[in-house]
């Protein structure tokens, strides 16, 4: 069955928006109204005819509102088949008067659990019934009831019927009902994942995500793989990717979103003025300083070449000035370290001042290619939603890392301590490992990432990949800038010989979680090479 005239609809929603002009234009089109509690006073008040649930079932509303639209007469209305003889039979037998359009939105549930003091009797409360279950029904006889469950779904269903004399098509019908049981989906996954927590349920046996597309991309990793991207409900809880803005520039690619959460998620873990500059998921080079111009000038030396094309993240404001430093990279510094020009993928920050997305824009060249990305605050709690990770056939699912410096559980091991400035630098160096991919190491000096051995097999040639990426290979070492600094192990060292690398590339101090059963022959190698040693007692693997 196609086209279905509509001559009655029942409006019952907690989401009053547009609500009144929906409904005189249904009105306006002859449609008979039926509604209830706040959603038929906002209706009656506009003076627009409607009739009330309860005088139209028969029956009151009952135990505080909870019960309202469960009826026969309601349901009855929403399932009947049209065409089937034994439910005209029921049609006239109990008096049915058909409903073609259901427009319902929920309860508010993720909004009431989301507030800071929500207590468990207040989300229970507001665990609707009656709305989804209307939903349901109408989404599953959509062959002849049009559901409607979003104030955005209003101007196309009414478009549709003005140009059809009142009618609605099968395609509406079904796009709509796949759109309602996708809701439902959500919802009754949102509930079920905060009982858990409230039972301590981290990993409960059955686990549901939900997420809402925000976009078609153009691609995949590959050109050949088709992709979207999707938000989670908590997205908008945190200064992130996920609720980012897109001030300018072209639409996001896979690989941008993956690189500028990588990007984004590094700067974060600096109270101070961060600048990290991410390529293929790793820093090229990271920075922190009062100076936030400063912060990005120290980051861009980090691997210059890597730089070109990357992801710039910042944990400030874009001013002007940094704006300006951007798109004046290889004027400014390039040349005399032999880069061939510059080039930004992505600029992500809390915010821009005023002029600094036009500086950037009006950059020859860059102005239509470069996206800027403005996350909001980014000093707020963190989401404790799942990291999740795809295998054919299944999901890992885990808590995010989101332990930064956990000082109180270091140790020096080493028989010299660190110094003031050595210090420093391993807790830089310390957040820094934790955003590159394992196998990792990290060359870090005056706050700076210097280089970085990320994804090798074997731990000596990550070490050894962040000694040439710092400058210090070349058979011996030949960049005296790398001299005193230090380096960092996002894992044990299973043998004391990584500490020949570091002490080759001028570390004079190392820091790593320690835990292998070698630990005592790295701490006496240490120790002979004249190094200081801390243990994390924590390790940060990033596959």
């Amino acid at each position: 069955m196609d086209q279905v005239k509509v001559r009655r609809a029942l409006l019952s929603v907690f989401d009053k928006t547009g609500i009144e002009d929906f409904a005189r234009k249904l009105h306006a089109q002859g449609v008979e109204l039926i509604s209830s509690g706040g959603t038929a006073k906002v209706i009656e008040a506009a003076g627009i005819p409607v009739r009330y649930v309860q005088e139209w079932t028969g029956f009151p509303e009952m135990l505080g509102h909870r019960v309202v639209t469960l009826h026969p007469k309601v349901h009855g209305a929403i399932l009947a088949t049209r065409d089937d003889a034994d439910h005209q039979a029921d049609i006239e037998k109990y008096d049915l008067e058909l409903l073609d359009i259901v427009c319902v939105s929920l309860y508010p549930f993720e909004d009431v659990i989301a507030k800071p003091d929500a207590q468990l009797a207040e989300a229970v409360e507001m665990i609707d019934i009656g709305g989804p279950t209307m939903v349901r029904g109408a989404a599953k006889n959509h062959r002849y009831v049009t559901v409607v469950t979003d104030p955005c779904q209003y101007d196309e269903l009414l478009g549709e019927m003005a140009a059809t004399d009142g009618h609605t098509s099968f395609a509406l019908r079904q796009k709509f009902a796949r759109q309602a049981f996708s809701l439902t989906a959500a919802y009754d996954t949102a509930i079920s994942t905060y009982l858990a927590g409230e039972m301590g349920e981290t990993f409960p046996e059955r686990i549901s995500f939900s997420y809402q597309k925000q976009a078609e991309l153009r691609y995949g990793e590959n050109p050949h793989q088709s992709a979207a991207f999707y938000a989670s409900s908590q997205a908008a809880n945190e200064g992130c990717i996920g609720s980012a803005k897109l001030l300018g520039g072209r639409e996001i690619s896979y690989n941008n979103y993956f690189d500028a959460n990588g990007a984004l998620e590094l700067v974060k873990e600096f109270p101070e003025p961060a600048v990290a500059i991410i390529k293929h998921a790793n820093p090229a080079g990271c920075a922190i300083d009062t100076d936030l111009v400063e912060a990005y000038r120290k980051a861009y030396f980090g691997d210059v070449n890597a730089a070109m094309g990357g992801i710039v993240a910042v944990n400030r404001p874009v001013t002007c000035e940094l704006a300006s430093a951007i798109v004046e990279t290889y004027a400014r510094w390039g040349k005399d370290r032999g880069a061939g020009g510059y080039f930004a993928e992505i600029v992500v920050a809390p915010s821009f001042d005023d002029g600094a997305v036009e500086i950037i824009q009006a950059r020859k060249g860059w102005g239509p290619n470069v996206r800027l990305l403005e996350t909001g605050d980014l000093a707020g709690a963190r989401n404790a939603e799942f990291a999740q990770k795809y295998i054919v056939g299944g999901m890992l699912v885990q808590n995010r890392d989101l332990v930064g410096l956990n000082t109180d559980d270091w140790d020096v091991v080493s028989e010299r301590q660190p110094s003031e400035a050595e210090l420093r630098d391993l807790k830089f160096a310390w957040l820094c490992c934790k955003h590159v991919k394992s196998n990792a190491i990290v060359l870090a000096k005056d706050e700076t990432l210097l280089g970085a051995g990320a994804g090798q097999m074997s731990r000596v040639n990550s070490a050894f990949l962040a000694g040439k990426l710092a400058g210090c290979y070349g058979g011996a070492q030949d960049n005296a800038d790398t001299a005193g600094c230090v380096l960092a192990s996002d894992a044990f060292f299973p043998f004391p010989d990584s500490l020949d690398w570091a002490k080759d590339a001028g570390a004079t101090a190392v820091i790593q979680p320690g835990g292998a059963k070698k630990d005592q022959d790295v701490i006496d190698y240490a120790n002979k090479l004249g190094l200081t040693m801390i243990f994390t007692r924590t390790r940060h693997f990033n596959h």
